[in-house]
């Protein structure tokens, strides 16, 4: 999970991990890069990102962006959430992809679909 606010990140390990989640934290996109830039095999790999779409430096988009080009099988995994859904960054975004985005703040019970659906083969 890539989010820039702390108590969100805990948060959502708490609840990912109860759910039976292994979870791994990313504090900003640049960490997430690297992180997704270090799997060092096929075999190693996400089955579900959880990404706050405004951050600092790299932003949800351009982490979107960079699985698209680079990770494309991580794309379809990809859940986005945000604390601002009317913005034009945001409009822009959903207006060009298919990536779910998930409007803070959210009900668990709908994370918990929305990571079934899109984990689900």
């Amino acid at each position: 999970m890539i989010d820039d606010e702390g108590s969100i990140r805990l948060a959502l390990r708490r609840f990912l991990s109860r759910e039976g989640w292994q979870v791994e934290e990313a504090a900003d996109g640049q960490i997430a890069l690297d992180k997704l830039k270090d799997v060092a095999s096929p075999s190693s790999h996400y089955e579900l990102l959880i990404c706050d779409l405004r951050m600092p430096g790299v932003s949800g988009p351009e982490l979107y962006d960079w699985l698209h080009a680079n990770r494309p099988e991580l794309v379809r995994r990809l859940i986005m959430a945000t604390g601002d859904a009317v913005s034009e960054e945001a409009a822009s975004f959903v207006g060009r992809t298919s990536c779910p985005v998930l409007q803070k703040p959210f009900e668990l019970s709908d994370l918990r679909t929305l990571v079934q659906r899109v984990t689900t083969d």
